[in-house]
Formats: structure tokens, sequence, C-alpha cells
């Protein structure tokens, strides 16, 4: 496991492993452990001793201590483990309501280790007023969001969103501590101009490296209209009506000797139905046993400045390894008999402190009677070369191999699906190879002492190939350079960025647009 201290100026200064970084507490008993929780602005600094902000730190609703105490991995009376501290961490890092998490162990004179548990909030009641562009399409949405309601770790949200696709009013709620519990529910519901969609998980999954057993049901039901696209154009359209179905639960033995050994198994229920178009994809109904199994490296490290701005980053070095089978039979009511499979596989190699290379591969696909059908082969490249404190290289290198795809399952490229200086969803095929090479820039300006200002220059090449729903894919490569702002905000608990790209296509035919002038919010870089 690699430990990283965070120090003046947003570097990241290697420090000792965390197993020997603590390593004369290791065997003591852990004795008080006292959460402190503050608001958003840190008033005893003058800059942010401002009317605005103390009226902000007033009216917002502080995190209640038992819901960051219930996260913890750790308690009183039991061993102290620098592991789970680090894991700890990381765990109330993915709630987007905190700003701030810092975990302090010091041993005291009577040989209990007494733990502080410090964290800062986000403003977590914000309306949802967006607009964003992307391969010549608008999105907008309107409503509202609260990730923290009153105090509780819950999440509400209700919105109104136009895309290229459909109008949608949405309703969402997320809590990932039910009670005390580390059980978790997310409900999301919407109601659109074409169809709806019911989305239900509710269970326990395997929460932490140390879980031993997962449980949980998944219910989705979509109703909606899809299309097919060639060269940005709509082709057609059809109506696509799916239901799945999942219960599941697992067992593990924990953390053992830095990797974490999962067991999975349920039953699936996964229907598909499509009609109202002239070209279908075929109807799928699959009802089916799985067992699944997954191995997880505990190897993580503590960084900024790669994927976010100015946020500290939790990034998996290790190796991940995940296989799930399952058995489809018309006795248990599917449409035809098939091996449906899914495996991963990632790791990430380290040549310097500076360099570093993730990879990853996700094999998908299904064994019917009649042969491979549905068959995508995902692999990925990514490098990072940090060049100083506010420069890092990022190469992506990716591509996907599709056999006998289901139609609904195609391949796009252009706009926000790669090639940001091409129209969206402007080539279509069963294969598709991206390279993008970017160069980012992470500032300390933050204007304000709201938000965090990076920048990036970009350059994309890709294409399709093989056959589409439609047509053939085009036989091209498209190459498209450009630069952009990235606008990232610590003090909102909207765990997303603004992106402001201007794109220029350097390919294409002579009715695309010189420039593309993009808008959206992403979760990363």
């Amino acid at each position: 496991m690699i430990c990283y201290l965070l120090i003046a100026g947003g570097r990241a200064a290697a420090c000792a492993n965390p197993d020997t970084k603590h390593a004369d507490m290791a065997g003591h008993l852990i004795g008080k452990i006292t959460i402190k929780t503050g608001g958003i602005f840190d008033l005893s600094n003058p800059q942010e001793d401002k009317a605005l902000f103390r009226l902000a730190n007033k009216v917002h609703i502080t995190t209640r201590q038992n819901v960051i105490r219930n996260q913890l991995l750790f308690s009183t009376g039991e061993s102290f483990s620098a592991q789970k501290i680090e894991e700890s961490e990381r765990l109330l890092r993915k709630n987007r309501y905190l700003q701030t998490i810092s975990i302090q162990p010091t041993q005291g004179a009577s040989g209990l280790v007494d733990i502080d548990v410090i964290t800062t909030d986000s403003w977590t009641l914000t309306p949802i007023i967006s607009a964003s562009r992307s391969g010549g399409e608008n999105k907008t949405a309107l409503g509202f969001k609260e990730l923290n309601l009153f105090g509780s770790g819950v999440a509400v949200e209700f919105f109104r969103r136009t895309d290229v696709d459909r109008d949608s009013s949405t309703i969402k709620i997320t809590d990932r501590n039910i009670g005390r519990s580390w059980y978790a529910l997310s409900l999301r519901v919407e109601n659109n101009n074409d169809g709806h969609l019911r989305f239900l998980s509710l269970g326990k999954p395997f929460y932490s490296l140390h879980s031993r057993r997962t449980r949980g049901i998944i219910a989705l039901d979509v109703d909606q209209i899809e299309h097919f696209y060639d060269l940005g154009e709509d082709l057609a359209q059809y109506r696509h009506q799916s239901n799945y179905r999942e219960v599941y639960f697992g067992w593990s033995k924990g953390l053992l000797d830095g990797w974490s050994k999962r067991f999975t198994t349920g039953i699936t229920y996964d229907e598909h139905r499509f009609s109202a178009a002239s070209i279908l994809p075929q109807d799928r109904k699959f009802v089916y046993p799985f067992f699944g199994i997954e191995l997880l490296q505990d190897r993580y490290e503590k960084t900024m400045n790669y994927e976010q701005l100015n946020i500290v980053e939790d990034r998996f070095l290790g190796t991940r390894l995940s296989l799930r089978l399952g058995l489809a039979h018309a006795n248990f009511g599917s449409d035809r008999d098939a091996w449906l499979y899914k495996a991963v596989a990632q790791t990430a190699f380290e040549k310097s402190a500076k360099t570093s290379v993730l990879l990853a591969a996700v094999l998908d696909g299904r064994l019917e009677d009649a042969g491979v059908r549905n068959l995508s082969l995902d692999l990925s490249a990514r490098y990072y070369k940090r060049q100083s404190q506010h420069r890092l290289l990022f190469i992506e290198l990716s591509g996907i191999y599709g056999h006998n795809l289901d139609l609904d399952r195609f391949l796009l490229l252009g706009g926000n699906s790669g090639l940001r200086g091409y129209p969206l969803r402007y080539q279509t095929g069963d294969r598709r190879a991206l390279l993008t090479v970017e160069q980012r820039f992470f500032s300390n300006w933050y204007p304000f002492r709201l938000f965090h200002v990076g920048a990036a220059i970009f350059f994309d090449i890709g294409r399709t190939w093989g056959d589409g729903p439609v047509s053939p894919a085009a036989e091209s490569w498209l190459k498209d350079v450009g630069f952009g702002l990235r606008i990232g905000n610590t003090r909102l608990a909207l765990g997303k960025m603004i992106h402001v790209d201007l794109a220029f296509p350097l390919d294409g035919k002579d009715d695309i647009k010189s420039v593309q002038f993009l808008v959206s919010t992403k979760k990363k870089f």
C-alpha cells in the first residue's frame, strides 16, 4: 500500500507505508474516538472570515457525528490497525457532502490509542440550473438537489432535463448507510416524454476490504425510444422495453495478506423487447443463476492533481480480477439456452514516482447454440507523467472489439463518446479505437475562495470499423485538436467539474462545423 502526505501548494510527497507509519501503535487497543465535524468555511482564516461565508456556515446543517462514526471501520476496544485508518478515510471521501477528512491517531500515556476524526462539510443544497453542449447538441436541466438532508447523509434530487434523446422528470433518493447499518438504498424514478424508468437497489455491499457478507436486490424497468445513428444523423427509431431483476448474496474471508477474495451468487431475470421500427434488435429473455469471484488487492495512492483539481484523490494502483458466469436455460424461463459471462482485469505499473500506467480489460458476451453472441472486448491503457507540480501529461489508448453484437449495443464515436471536434454519435460500428493525448495544467488560482481553475490542450484520433446497425462503418480516421478550461468547486457537493472546450476537427465532411464549442460537467479532468 502506498501512502502520500499532502503538503503546501497541493503537492504530494511520499511518506511511510501505513503499516509501518504507526508501527509503534500496533497491538495497542483503541481508546477514545472523537468526531469533530466542521462547517464549509474556515472562519479562523482571515481570507474566509467574510459575511457571506459566515452566513453559509450558520444556515448549513453540519453532518451529524453519528453519520461519520457509522462509516468507520474501527471502534473502541479493538486492536489498532493503520490499514483500517487509511480505508476509513477512503470510505469517507466517497461522500460528496464531505469536503476534507483527516483521521489522526495518538498514543496516550495509558497505552491506549486515541483517534480524532476531523471533517469539514461541503454545501449540499444546490439548485440544478445547467446548460451544456457537446457534439453540436444541447442539454439543459432545472431542479434542485440536497445531498445531506438534515445532516443525515441522505441525498434527495428532483430535476427536469432536456437532451437530444428525450425530456424527463427525475426523482432520486440515495442512502449509503440506512440507520446505523451498511445497507444502502438507491431509488430513481423518471417520467419521460417517450416512456419511463424505474430503478431500485437495496442491499449490503462489500463496503470494505474486510467485509464478510453481501446481499441485496436490484430492479430496473425501462420503456423508452432508442435511435440508430450514422454520421450524426438520426436514421431510425425503435421502442425498447427492458426489465431486469436480480437477487444476490456473497461471502468473503476479508483482507488476507493484502488481498480480498470475494464470492457472489444469485439469480437474474433480464428481458428486452423491441418494437415500432423497420430495423429492430432481436427480443431476448434470460433467466439464470450465476456465480462470481473477485480478487482485489489493497494498494492505493493518496495524491492530488491527476483526475481532479486540488482535491485529495484515492488512486487504485493494485490488481483486480473478477469473473461472473451464468447459465440461462429454457427450463428456467429463458427464450434460449446460453452461457453469459463477464470478466474484468485491471492493474497498474509505476516506472517511477512520477510515471504510472493503468491497464484494464473487460470481456463480456454470451455463448449460445448458434455460437458467440454480443461479444465485447474492451481494452484500455492510461499513461500519466507528472512533469511538475502544475503540469501532467495524460495519454489514453482504448479499443473495443465487438462480434455479433446485439443491434442495441453498437459502438458510437463522436461528441461526448470521444472525438470532441465532431458531432454527437458521428461514427457507428462494431469495433472502435481512440487515442487521446492531453496536456493538463493545474493552477493555484482560487477565485473568491470558491473555485479551482485548470486547463488542458488535447488531441484526439479515432475511428470505428465493421458493421453498423444500419450501414457499414465509415472507413476513415478522424482527428481533432482543442483546448479548454477546467473549473472545480470543493465547496459545493457536486462531485463534478465544469469543462469549457473549443475543439477543431481536422477531417470529416465539409458540412462539419470548423469549431465545436463544448460545455459540460464531468467527474474527471
